[in-house]
Parts: structure tokens; sequence; C-alpha cells
């Protein structure tokens, strides 16, 4: 695992309402890994499989059949559901800061590839005001590595984040933990308020 990031982490106590939501996260992460890198910002709402069955009943034609059986034994099983045509934004802070989920939602997730630099190299790149110029000085950077997050939020509080380093991709080295991306985890829960 790369030293830049934390190790994988496990809530210290698991609810089933928790479980769920790492279980969502980590079948995301799955999911968008398999896409590859370079991809563009993914935001989900999250659903409980359950409760949207009984609101709607045709849902069910559109899940596989593990993700029926789920949601027959767990009533806190997720749904992720894709959000397409999003706006066309500068940021990821000012796409998120232009969303507010309708009490329908149980949840939130984004999925986002940033680089990471050491401390002193992401310092210079703070201090260089042209964005392209500094885009321009991230790329060239030998010691840069992409990381992918997949963060998730409960309404109820919880979150998970999963995180993935190019130059460590391989499921196995997936971090996990509640609060490794903290900006992110508050920046989705403003999304629910």
């Amino acid at each position: 695992m790369s030293d830049q990031l934390p190790p994988a982490t496990s809530p210290s106590t698991t609810t089933p309402r928790q479980a769920a939501l790492v279980r969502l996260v980590a079948q995301l992460e799955e999911h968008v890994a398999r896409a590859g890198w370079d991809a563009p910002v993914g935001v989900f709402a999250l659903v409980r499989t359950a409760s949207a069955l009984e609101q709607d009943p045709t849902l069910e034609r559109m899940l596989d059949a593990a993700a029926l059986a789920e949601a027959r034994t767990d009533p806190e099983a997720l749904t992720a559901i894709e959000q397409g045509d999003l706006p066309p934004v500068d940021s990821l802070e000012e796409l998120l800061a232009g969303i507010v989920w309708p009490d329908e939602v149980d949840g939130t997730a984004v999925a986002t590839e940033r680089v990471v630099l050491p401390a002193a190299a992401e310092q210079a790149a703070a201090e260089i005001e042209d964005p392209q110029e500094r885009a321009a000085y991230l790329m060239s950077r030998p010691d840069r590595d992409d990381v992918r997050m997949v963060v998730g939020v409960l309404r109820s509080g919880e979150s998970w984040c999963a995180v993935r380093a190019r130059s460590h991709d391989s499921a196995d080295e997936v971090a996990g933990g509640a609060d490794l991306v903290p900006g992110l985890v508050e920046a989705l829960r403003r999304t629910l308020q």
C-alpha cells in the first residue's frame, strides 16, 4: 500500500445500517474500477432496496437476483442509482453544492479521482494561481499518484470511504474507513440536509 494512503479500517461498532453502507461502497468501488481510470465523476442516490420495492414493485425487474435476495433478508440493504446528465461545473465542490436530495433518498455516494502529492508539492501547487499552469505542474511531478475515492454517506449519519491508488491498482489494496476523506464526507452530508 502506498505511504500516502491509510490502511483499511473497520467501524468500531458496526450496525446493520453501517454494514450495508460498507458493502454498497465496496460494490461501487469494484464497479467503477472495472471501468478503468480517468473516468468522470459518478454521483449516486442511495435507497433502501426493500423500501424502494415496496413503493414501486416494478423495480424488481431492474435488480439482479442477488440484490433481490439481499433485500428480502436485510431491510438495511442499499441500492445505488447513478445520476446521469450531471450539469457542467468546474469542480466537484461546485457540483455537490448544487445537489439537494429529496427525503426519499436515504443517502448518497460519489466516485471521483484525484492526484495526490507529498505535502510540500501540494503546498507548491496551491500557490500556483493559474489553473492550467497548476494542472501542468501536477502532471509533471514524478512523485504524484492518482487515487480513486468512492465515498458514501447516509442521511442517518453513517459514512464509508474506499480509496484505491493507481500505483497499487488491486482490489486487495483498497483502503476503507469511515472518515478517510473527511472533506468529501462532509460535502456529501450537506447534500442530504
